[in-house]
């Protein structure tokens, strides 16, 4: 089936053409680069993985409850216009919630594919070329699991958000060789590392957790790059060069709180124009959003921070947008509960199977004994 079936709004041209521009950047030093950088090269490499195999796909998802969890998520929950909504009406809010989600996810998936074959292209150092090389076959596996769970568990898809696109756009159309990095590794990976974390964290399902995990995972290692490189350069620049870098910052984190009102979602379930805005309203007020947006930047702002671009404006940026406090998260332990998530899934999972297959043993060992009496 083609994954325009699945679209619950036209997604227009079947390509998106964005003008890129920036040198291709070649370097004849192939002598060792920086140790930490060749340190996470060779942890990308060791982590590789494969989707058709790593992943339970015959788990079952029901489409209208994905993540399995209460209504009190879903931002209308309570209001009077979900009160007013019928049982059937209810379960479609369930389910395009879910494939816009993912939907968004997948997007954003490929746009950090085709951002990472840009940095191999344009970053000077071969060190970072390395490393990129390895993220770049991370992206397409995520790539390929949220279209998967898409097409096959869903049913169901959604063009990618006029936000996220805006954001891609600008930071794939940069000459600048540093702004994919802080585009793509600081702001849409950070947020949808976060979005992945809370999701993970709070669905009962068995495959969506699975999925996000493995992926969580592998993002981690994505940040980590991003912050060892940008730190290293944004050393070196200006006043003036920090500053429209901060400007990029402030611009994309607008955008990307922006993205998580869902508008199309609304639109597309029939509701009149003022059902929209008085869904828009509830998204605005939600207690649980706004606490799940403050929780997507706990990645961002101290990514931020860290590689130095800090200033009094940015801080007020933040602290109008309500999440100043996260610069106080240590990016380093969040990454390692990352890692220590993935690799208890995989050490349930197998030892399930493992006692599975020993249980089958035992009981074809015992009918085996009884046939012989």
């Amino acid at each position: 089936m083609s994954t325009h079936e699945l679209y619950t709004i036209p997604a227009g041209l079947s390509t998106w053409n964005v003008e890129m521009s920036g040198a291709s950047r070649f370097t004849w030093e192939y002598d060792d680069g920086r140790d930490r950088m060749l340190a996470l090269y060779q942890k990308g490499k060791d982590k590789q993985w494969d989707s058709v195999k790593r992943i339970d796909w015959d788990l079952e998802v029901d489409p209208y409850d994905v993540l399995g969890v209460p209504d009190q998520t879903i931002a209308i929950y309570g209001t009077p216009l979900w009160e007013r909504m019928s049982p059937a009406m209810r379960k479609d809010v369930r389910l395009h919630g879910a494939a816009w989600q993912f939907s968004q996810f997948l997007h954003g998936e490929q746009g950090a594919m085709i951002c990472s074959a840009k940095i191999v292209e344009s970053v000077p150092d071969l060190d970072s070329k390395f490393y990129a090389a390895t993220q770049t076959m991370d992206e397409a596996r995520h790539a390929e699991t949220y279209a998967r769970f898409l097409q096959e568990k869903v049913g169901l898809a959604y063009p990618i958000n006029e936000h996220l696109k805006s954001l891609l756009d600008s930071t794939l159309s940069d000459s600048r060789w540093d702004m994919p990095y802080l585009g793509m590794q600081v702001l849409i990976e950070g947020l949808a590392l976060a979005a992945f974390g809370v999701m993970r964290d709070i669905t009962t399902k068995p495959l969506p957790k699975q999925i996000l995990s493995y992926v969580m995972q592998d993002e981690a290692r994505h940040v980590a790059f991003g912050r060892m490189a940008l730190r290293d350069h944004y050393r070196g620049l200006s006043e003036t060069e920090l500053r429209e870098r901060e400007d990029f910052v402030i611009e994309g984190c607008y955008l990307m709180r922006d993205r998580l009102r869902g508008r199309e979602t609304w639109e597309y379930l029939g509701l009149s124009k003022a059902e929209v805005e008085e869904a828009m309203e509830a998204t605005d007020r939600s207690d649980y959003l706004r606490a799940f947006r403050s929780l997507l930047f706990s990645r961002i702002v101290p990514c931020v921070k860290d590689i130095g671009l800090w200033s009094p404006r940015l801080r007020q940026a933040y602290a109008d947008m309500g999440v100043l406090e996260m610069a106080g998260q240590s990016l380093d332990a969040l990454m390692r509960q990352d890692e220590e998530i993935a690799d208890r899934i995989d050490a349930e999972r197998f030892a399930a199977e493992e006692a599975s297959r020993h249980a089958e043993v035992t009981e074809t060992i015992a009918l085996g004994a009884e046939s012989q009496v």
